[in-house]
């Protein structure tokens, strides 16, 4: 086996294509200060990504764009505005984007958090540049928070050659006594529909691997809104959301570490992953929540249910894609990290499982043919480079490689091709090699049919 991972890792950085060697020298991120929609901001832009911080907004990233399709939902009642903590009295300010908040939610006791505008989601954050160019890393700190006792600093780096978005959220303990917390990874994704404002988008689905021994009977938990919901389904060890526009929030615990949110009117997705710990205490023994915002359910003195009617205006299309940390106690001083990376790509369907170097969206299939092996299946990359398949025999050792294509996050895979091999090759990876000639990993195996016959 040892020999068998040492060859793939071996494979010759000759086989990638000096265009897209080349093209990589001449790549860069940058950091430039300007405006966005009224408010001051500041823009993290490589080739592939522009990240959107408001620092004055709690530290928001507030969008995302991926090859020109932006990912965030930006709240059109507050474009431009900013309300302090004490101009909201204790409400929420809803500005969209993504942020961090303290976990579990709830107002019973100190220990829980009661969603409002505080110095944690308000507040200005110090914005610092750290380093750009091959690599740009970027600082918000924020202020400590007198409800909480926290400080939250979020380290963000994007790479030059690359869509990678890598978050390092720390959580501080400002105060002069133990704490208990914590923290959460809020994302709010746009679900307005690009071509009519007015309605929302009718494709847009939400995906993360079930826990097969879920502490949920169902292997997920409704905990706001109608707990027989149509659009919540569980196939193949996958729970998968199908957005609609109605309110409701889903928790899981699930424990593989990663999620999607997939649009399939505009064919991106985003890919969310983070450490699980098996041993951490989770805020609800939950480590993803989808909440949908929509409509809800309302009863009155009597007891009788309705609808009340709204609008986008007052009620926008968005979900939130929540990831949690465990929760840990923080002596005076203290601090603990959470990370979590994102990666953009272009996708169209449901995935079946993430890899290192992508996700498999159908599994590969090989078959011996009298030119070769064929080779069939769909897949998304995270980083560019080139495809290579590798055939070994039944004892494990190469028998033949090939290159077969140039990859790209934005665009999706559909092989469909023929590879020249020897008949004694019974298995075949799916490796992709960086623009450097950096191995990224396994992107798919199969092992290979014996040629059909009619």
């Amino acid at each position: 086996m040892k020999a068998l991972f040492a060859t793939i890792v071996a494979i010759a950085p000759t086989l990638f294509s000096a265009s897209l060697a080349a093209q990589v020298k001449n790549e860069a991120c940058t950091v430039k200060t300007g405006t966005y929609l009224g408010w001051k901001a500041e823009r993290v832009t490589n080739p592939w990504v522009t990240l959107t911080f408001v620092p004055q907004l709690g530290g928001r990233l507030m969008q995302v764009e991926f090859n020109g399709h932006p990912f965030l939902f930006v709240n059109p009642r507050f474009r431009g505005k900013y309300i302090s903590p004490d101009e909201a009295k204790g409400d929420w300010i809803n500005y969209g984007g993504d942020k961090i908040w303290p976990m579990p939610e709830g107002s019973q006791d100190e220990n829980h958090w009661v969603i409002q505008s505080t110095a944690i989601d308000d507040l200005p954050y110090r914005f610092e540049v750290v380093s750009q160019g091959k690599q740009c890393v970027v600082r918000l700190t924020g202020q400590p928070d007198n409800i909480t006792g926290l400080r939250i600093v979020r380290t963000i780096s994007l790479g030059a050659a690359s869509p990678e978005i890598r978050f390092h959220a720390v959580m501080e303990n400002a105060t002069a006594h133990p704490i208990t917390w914590s923290i959460q990874s809020v994302s709010q994704y746009d679900l307005a529909n690009p071509s009519t404002p007015d309605d929302y988008n009718h494709d847009l689905w939400a995906f993360t691997p079930r826990n097969p021994a879920s502490s949920f009977p169902d292997g997920y938990h409704v905990r706001y809104g109608l707990a027989e919901y149509p659009a919540f389904s569980v196939a193949d060890d996958m729970f998968r959301l199908h957005w609609t526009y109605f309110g409701n929030e889903v928790w899981l615990d699930t424990t593989a570490g990663w999620l999607a949110v997939v649009d399939k009117m505009s064919h991106y997705g985003m890919v969310e992953s983070f450490d699980f710990n098996p041993g951490g205490k989770y805020p609800g023994n939950t480590t993803v929540i989808f909440y949908q915002n929509g409509p809800s359910v309302h009863f009155d003195k009597s007891g009788t249910a309705t609808i009340p009617p709204t609008t986008p205006l007052a009620t926008p299309f968005y979900m939130e894609a929540e990831v949690n940390s465990p929760i840990v106690t923080l002596q005076p001083g203290g601090s603990q990290a959470f990370d979590t990376v994102w990666h953009p790509i272009a996708i169209s369907e449901q995935p079946q499982e993430m890899r290192a170097p992508g996700v498999v969206v159908e599994q590969l299939k090989a078959v011996h043919g009298s030119q070769g092996v064929s080779l069939h299946g769909s897949f998304s990359v995270f980083s560019p480079g080139t495809l290579i398949a590798s055939f070994f025999n039944q004892h494990g050792l190469e028998v033949a490689r090939k290159e077969i294509e140039t990859v790209d996050p934005a665009k999706a895979i559909a092989l469909d091709t023929t590879v020249p091999a020897e008949d004694s090759a019974v298995r075949v990876y799916l490796v992709v090699k960086g623009t450097s000639g950096e191995d990224e990993g396994i992107l798919a195996k199969a092992k290979i049919e014996p040629a059909q016959t009619r």
